[in-house]
């Protein structure tokens, strides 16, 4: 198999399904402003994306530690942009929901079988696993782009141009279909032979990724609305906060798989949690640009350990690496959505800056969990077949 290239394309993929999980924040403001929604009926938006994400998660999971499912790549791919594509072009607030909801059981679909391909694929390399995270990150990093792109100063009736990334991402998935397709694919040729469940340890790191879920989606949800209260209604600058959010993680993720190859993954994303608690800080209380940077910083820290959760969580539930790839890559990460109703309730009833100082807590309950947890040893995977050579 060749590695790189198929990482790339794997990477690429995950790109092109992130940016609506991305694009789910970034078409808040839009929302608001074109609807007259209030913060609590704005985050009901990404609520209806990450409930039924949360519950379809842990079951694709388990689904794909039992059989092998590649063409769910491409198939929740089309899902993902599908939803997003069609959530503008009603009126109603209950279409909405469902429209959403639907690109978020895509994105369910999606991440436990493409953490599976991609450990398989990488042979548990924290490099290339960094990698394949680069290419959600920068998803992430591109949604609020293209949701400002393909909106701009019109209506929400633009939202099917949003689909575009969906037929990109689908289109690149089949090729990676055909190579695992090559290979055999029952369980004896991707399950890890050699290591033992760690439950309390994988608990652990879940609940850890589940904090940093909260604080990351809750500025996700509001950060561009933030930016435009502190610089006085500029929407510019909310396109441009929320850019930066999610662009840091790019950087973040490239250099949490560098520094796990110098020290191990448990120690680095103890120091990126504890570099977070002053970034989030700095969001909320630095006076004028400072909050673009520490927006930047933010980002960076919670995603140093962002791809370093996804190998440790696999080496944890040796056995259970689809059901693992699930938790760390997708559940957990849904599961923040939950919290932005809350939030935006009480953003509401006192204000927006009030509403998200709880957040500064969260990096720190990650780091005294990380505290706790041990370096485990990657299992051995069994070689696959060797690749037909071609002419």
């Amino acid at each position: 198999m060749r590695r790189n290239a198929t990482i790339s394309l794997l990477s690429v993929g995950h790109a092109c399904v992130d940016i609506y999980q991305g694009a789910v924040a970034a078409l808040i403001p839009f929302f608001v402003a074109d609807r007259h929604y209030g913060y609590a009926v704005a985050s009901g938006i990404v609520l209806a994306a990450s409930l039924l994400s949360s519950v379809a998660q842990p079951v694709f999971g388990a689904l794909t530690d039992r059989w092998p499912m590649p063409w769910l790549l491409p198939v929740s791919t089309l899902l993902s942009g599908t939803g997003i594509a069609l959530s503008g072009l009603s009126g109603s607030y209950r279409l909405t929901l469902v429209f959403v909801a639907i690109s978020g059981i895509g994105v369910a679909a999606y991440h436990p079988e493409s953490a599976r391909v991609a450990r398989l694929v990488s042979q548990g390399s924290h490099g290339a696993m960094s990698w394949f995270s680069l290419g959600g990150n920068i998803g992430f990093a591109l949604a609020p782009i293209a949701v400002s792109v393909a909106i701009g100063h019109g209506s929400l009736s633009r939202t099917p141009v949003l689909v575009l990334p969906a037929l990109v991402g689908a289109a690149l998935c089949v090729p990676v279909v055909r190579i695992l397709g090559r290979f055999r694919t029952d369980a004896a040729d991707t399950a890890p032979v050699t290591g033992a469940d760690d439950m309390t340890s994988f608990v652990k790191l879940s609940l850890a990724v589940v904090f940093r879920s909260i604080v990351f989606t809750g500025l996700s949800t509001f950060i561009s609305l933030y930016a435009q209260q502190r610089t006085h209604g500029s929407t510019v600058a909310g396109t441009v906060a929320l850019f930066l959010l999610f662009l840091g993680g790019a950087v973040g993720s490239v250099l949490g798989g560098s520094l796990a190859n110098r020290y191990d993954r448990v120690r680095v994303s103890r120091w990126s949690y504890l570099a977070s608690i002053v970034a989030v800080a700095g969001v909320l209380y630095a006076p004028g640009p400072a909050l673009f940077v520490f927006v930047a910083l933010t980002s960076a820290g919670l995603y140093v350990p962002f791809s370093l959760q996804v190998t440790l969580g696999q080496d944890y539930l040796p056995t259970r690496v689809g059901t693992a790839g699930g938790v760390t890559l997708g559940l957990t990460v849904s599961i923040g959505g939950l919290i932005s109703p809350l939030l935006g309730r009480l953003a509401d009833s006192t204000s927006l800056q009030t509403a998200l100082t709880p957040l500064i807590a969260m990096p720190a309950l990650s780091w005294l969990l990380f505290r706790t947890l041990p370096e485990p040893t990657a299992p051995g995977l069994r070689p696959a077949a060797p690749a037909r050579q071609e002419a």
